[in-house]
């Protein structure tokens, strides 16, 4: 065996004369001082994306002339934390600084295509507004004002929260709420507030509770499926903005175009939606539902299927009793749902008659009182034309190799923030530490939460962009951006097989100029320091969060199998970084299919009272590309 081995069956990587390429930077003492301006030297060790034997050094200034430009770059391979689908990209440096973002060739869920968002986090690398080093609160909460301290400082004051927690035993009085996060990070950050005593809320602007919940009482899934549109001759998509925002889209955009364009017949794709959303404007058929009807519309599509000779006749009897639910007939639900007897008749024929076929809810079609009944009705669908567990159908998505990262992204529930926002008010909380989530922008001002944090003694937010959640925090640590630090990921939705995606460094940190004092840092590597200063055993193998990382990647290459073998660990490490990630396409769940639960009863959306009158809307909230959620 080669020093590192990268199998034929993965996807090809990018040849050494395109992105992709490790360059050495074969420099003269003149040239190198040309470079660095007579700066003294302060490297860091970086990966291209070639697999060298060794790691590539890049000694970049801390303040690197602007007017430079040495023509010599570099590709970095990481992961695009700009949205909860974590794409692997490829970034172009030079002189130090990051230039370009494009998808990487080689990573499973977007295989060389990303997404606008991507393209953004060149701007949030470099944002003018970005918080150069901790900040302590010296006015009234909410105005604004801050003055700068050290890290030193900060952290100490960080700990003498915590202790002070510990020693009056009132541990579950600190909250840690974060963006939904996975890998690593995610179960450092669950870890660190179990081992503490405090409670952890993953925050999401748009949550997708209802949907786990769908997934999981249909399918017995913790993990998002991964749904084979490429292969798929027909898709039903009830409110799933899949070419949009919704779970991954740009891996079923890409999907999406082999459905449209592959070596194949064209599929078919019909979209159903109180909304004429970016799906529903690429679709064949855009069929407008009434809010929150999806599930009814959806019992009447399996009464046709059923009723017709067209189902499945087990998984018929198991998700019906027997019944052929003949209460949801078309002409019975027609006026109900807005849609005609004959489209419904339709598009069961349809669905039932061009397998494989997938159908998908999400979206609109979750976000109403009776979503997990909408849900689980339109993900039944899938066993009645047998399309679970099937290529160009519903393929589930094995637990990660890794153990220690075992658990898919959470988020909590609407009701989860009512009742921390009761503790609040309450005198409960005693301390909320905030990273990657803005809940006093996002939450509804009815909730109350921005009114209750005034309740909360000390208030600390991990951001390095003022927010709203950050101009009310007492201490602001200001995290690296993701070009700046490591981190792995488990994608939610993933491809149909094990995959840990790997992020690194791609720049030297912005504001590391300023000295070790200020500038930005770490969010693990904070909680790590944390329970360091409070004795608070996590664990983990190392002291930092690049060690934790490289602890798992042995696991790894002690597996010698996937996308990356090599003789020794080093070029194993040198080869995941080179290549974003490790992945084998051969693991996939095991467990088979697991049998068909019996449909709930139907639900119907309730609304607040109408006003009197001829004018009433219903208002439909949704995520885009440009703007996220707002």
């Amino acid at each position: 065996m080669t020093a590192t081995e990268i199998t034929a069956r993965q996807p090809t990587a990018l040849p050494a004369t395109t992105k992709g390429s490790s360059k050495t930077m074969a420099l003269t003492r003149r040239q190198f001082l040309t470079l660095t301006g007579g700066a003294t030297a302060a490297p860091i060790i970086f990966l291209a994306c070639g697999v060298p034997a060794e790691e590539l050094l890049v000694e970049a200034p801390l303040e690197m002339p602007e007017d430079l430009v040495s023509g010599l770059d570099n590709w970095y391979a990481t992961l695009c934390r700009q949205c909860g689908t974590s794409e692997g990209v490829v970034v172009r440096v030079m002189e130090g600084r990051a230039k370009k973002v494009e998808g990487n060739l080689d990573y499973p869920i977007n295989m060389g295509k990303h997404s606008a968002r991507c393209e953004g986090g060149l701007q949030d690398l470099y944002h003018p507004d970005r918080i150069k080093g901790p900040l302590l609160r010296s006015g009234e909460r909410g105005t604004g004002q801050y003055e700068e301290v050290s890290w030193t400082d900060a952290l100490g004051r960080l700990n003498l929260q915590l202790s002070q927690l510990q020693s009056s035993r009132n541990q579950n009085s600190m909250v840690l709420v974060t963006n939904p996060i996975g890998g690593h990070l995610g179960m450092i950050a669950e870890t660190f507030a179990s081992k503490f005593g405090g409670r952890y809320m993953p925050y999401e602007p748009v949550e997708r509770t209802n949907l786990k919940a769908a997934i999981k009482q249909v399918f017995g899934q913790d993990r998002i499926p991964d749904f084979e549109i490429e292969n798929a001759n027909y898709v039903l998509s009830f409110g799933a903005d899949f070419l949009n925002t919704w779970v991954s889209p740009t891996r079923y955009a890409r999907g999406y175009g082999e459905f449209r364009q592959g070596d194949r017949e064209r599929g078919t794709l019909v979209h159903v939606d109180s909304r004429f959303s970016m799906t529903g404007a690429n679709a064949d058929s855009w069929i407008h539902v009434k809010p929150g009807m999806e599930g009814i519309l959806a019992l009447s599509i399996a009464h046709v299927i059923i009723k017709d000779g067209l189902a499945d006749p087990a998984a018929a009897q198991a998700l019906t009793g027997g019944s052929n639910l003949e209460e949801f007939a078309p002409e019975s639900v027609a006026a109900k749902t807005g849609v005609s007897a004959e489209t419904i008749e339709q598009v069961a024929h349809d669905f039932a008659s061009h397998k494989p076929a997938i159908a998908l809810g999400g979206g609109s079609a979750g976000a109403h009182t009776n979503g997990l009944f909408n849900l689980t009705a339109i993900y039944s669908l899938n066993y009645l034309v047998g399309s679970v567990g099937q290529p160009g159908g519903v393929v589930f998505n094995p637990a990660p190799p890794l153990s220690e990262i075992a658990n898919a992204p959470s988020s909590s529930s609407y009701q989860d923030w009512a009742d921390l926002v009761n503790d609040m008010r309450s005198g409960d909380v005693g301390l909320m530490m905030v990273r990657g989530a803005d809940p006093m922008h996002g939450l509804p001002g009815t909730l109350g939460f921005r009114d209750a944090s005034y309740d909360v003694p000390v208030i600390v937010s991990f951001s390095n962009i003022m927010d709203d959640t950050t101009a009310m925090a007492d201490i602001v640590l200001p995290e690296h951006n993701s070009f700046e630090d490591w981190g792995t990921d488990t994608p939610d939705a993933g491809p149909g097989y094990e995959i840990v995606g790997f992020q690194q460094p791609v720049v030297r940190p912005f504001f590391e100029g300023r000295g070790e004092h200020l500038g930005t840092r770490g969010f693990a590597d904070i909680l790590l320091a944390a329970a360091q200063g409070l004795s608070l055993d996590l664990g983990l193998a190392g002291e930092t969060y690049k060690d934790v990382l490289q602890g798992s990647a042995e696991k790894l290459f002690a597996l010698n199998r996937g996308s990356v073998r090599a003789g020794d660990f080093k070029s194993f490490w040198n080869g995941m970084l080179q290549r974003g990630g490790w992945w084998d396409v051969n693991a996939k769940a095991s467990g088979g299919v697991p049998a068909p639960q019996r449909l709930p009863e139907a639900e119907e959306p309730r609304f607040d009272p109408a006003t009197p009158g001829r004018f009433n809307f219903h208002l439909s909230p949704f995520s885009s590309t440009g703007i996220g959620e707002g």
